[in-house]
Formats: structure tokens, C-alpha cells, sequence
């Protein structure tokens, strides 16, 4: 029982961030509406870690898991886009943000039925990916002054298309050196999407950076997943 404190608390930690998130971002505050999100994630990466140290992974823990990471990577980063930008499409953007939140529920519900199945790969862009997608790029956006309101219909087709790529059977490595292949052509392409984001976020490279990881990892399952097809192998 007292093993399991500690990554029982990593995972509640994950679910604490995300409410904060929520309420960051209903204050106005999208800056750290967007920060909570990604100390979500630092908390969702070593609550498993912690959980295998000890020797306690259950069930239990799995399943708490999945409910905190609904909140923190599907429910307030939908939030967070609305606040930001979808709010001016009126009932258009509730609808994307709402997307946003059931394809996380969906690709969280799927992870957890086919993880004795699925292996070497991720089928569709992790949940944590996706939420930290809409963090970053939103920190990226206030730091450099861009206003999203100027992508017009553009972002609220962003956000869904990375909504969908959550419940997609885009393949997405695990990068742990097996299971699905990984091609030159995509490391190449990859590389040249993150030097391009970093250039454009120059004047807010910490920023960069950490978009550039997101999206680079986004639109690198894709590619991919079109030139494994392409060749044959998928």
C-alpha cells in the first residue's frame, strides 16, 4: 500500500494540473492554461515510470491513468483552443472543441482495449501529444504576437484534423529501436519542419522548440505512414 503512494500521487498530480488548466484558462490566463498542460504531462510521464520502480503497476493505476489524462489532454486543451481562438466561430467552435475532447475519450478507450495487441508502434497521435500540440503552439503564438484569428478557418481545421489524427490508424514509432519502421525520407522531411518552425519562432525559441517537437511528431506519423504505404511495407 505505501508503494503505491507515490505514483498514485504522480497520477492524481496529472488530473490537479489539468482542473488548473481549466481554470487558468477560463480566468483569461491562456498562458498558464497552457503551462499546466505540459506539467500535466511531465506528471503522466513518471507516474508509470514510478509505478514499475515499486513494483505496484495495477489496474487501478491504468484506469486513473486514463481518466486523468481525459481531463488534461483532451478536455483543457479543447478549452484552451476555444478561449484562443474557436470562441469567434460561434457554435462551429464549440463543436470542434467538443471533437477535440470525445476523439481524445476514443483514443484513450482504444489504447487501453488493444495494448496487448498493438506493439512497436502507436495507433494514432498519442492523446498527450495531441493536448500539448494545442499548449505549445498557443504559448508559441502569444510569445511571438501572432494572432491565431488571422488563420480564419484554418485553425478550427487544424485543431480537428489533429482531433482526428488521435482515432486515426496513422502509425506513430514508439521510437524504442523495434516494431515500426522509421525512414530516411520522413527523418529527412521531419528535420526540415523543425528548422522551419524554429526559424519562424525565432524570437520565441524556448517556445519553438517545444511546438516544433509536437508538430515535427504530428505530421512525422503521416508522413511515414504515406511512404510505408507508398513502399509496400504498411
Amino acid at each position: 500500500m505505501g508503494k503505491s503512494i507515490i505514483p498514485n500521487a504522480l497520477t492524481s498530480s496529472n488530473l490537479l494540473f489539468g482542473v488548473c488548466s481549466i481554470l487558468s484558462t477560463m480566468n483569461g490566463d491562456l498562458f498558464m492554461g497552457s503551462i499546466f498542460i505540459l506539467i500535466a504531462l511531465c506528471a503522466d510521464g513518471m507516474d508509470g515510470r514510478a509505478a514499475r520502480f515499486f513494483g505496484v503497476s495495477s489496474e487501478m493505476g491504468k484506469e486513473m491513468d486514463s481518466l486523468c489524462d481525459l481531463v488534461s489532454f483532451g478536455v483543457a486543451p479543447g478549452i484552451l483552443a476555444y478561449k484562443l481562438c474557436l470562441d469567434a466561430f460561434g457554435y462551429l467552435g464549440w463543436i470542434v472543441a467538443i471533437i477535440f475532447a470525445l476523439c481524445g475519450m476514443w483514443r484513450l478507450a482504444r489504447f487501453n482495449v488493444n495494448v496487448g495487441i498493438v506493439h512497436g508502434y502507436f495507433m494514432g497521435l498519442a492523446i498527450p501529444a495531441g493536448g500539448c500540440f494545442v499548449a505549445t503552439s498557443t504559448l508559441l503564438m502569444n510569445a511571438i504576437g501572432f494572432d491565431p484569428h488571422t488563420l480564419g478557418y484554418a485553425y478550427p481545421i487544424i485543431m480537428t484534423i489533429v482531433a482526428f489524427l488521435m482515432v486515426s490508424h496513422v502509425h506513430y514509432p514508439d521510437f524504442k529501436g523495434k516494431g515500426e519502421k522509421i525512414y530516411m525520407v520522413s527523418k529527412v522531411l521531419a528535420a526540415v519542419i523543425f528548422i522551419a518552425i524554429l526559424y519562424v519562432g525565432s524570437s520565441a525559441i524556448h517556445f519553438a522548440v517545444l511546438f516544433g517537437i509536437f508538430a515535427t511528431y504530428a505530421l512525422f506519423g503521416i508522413i511515414n505512414s504515406i511512404i510505408a504505404s507508398v513502399s509496400g511495407n504498411d
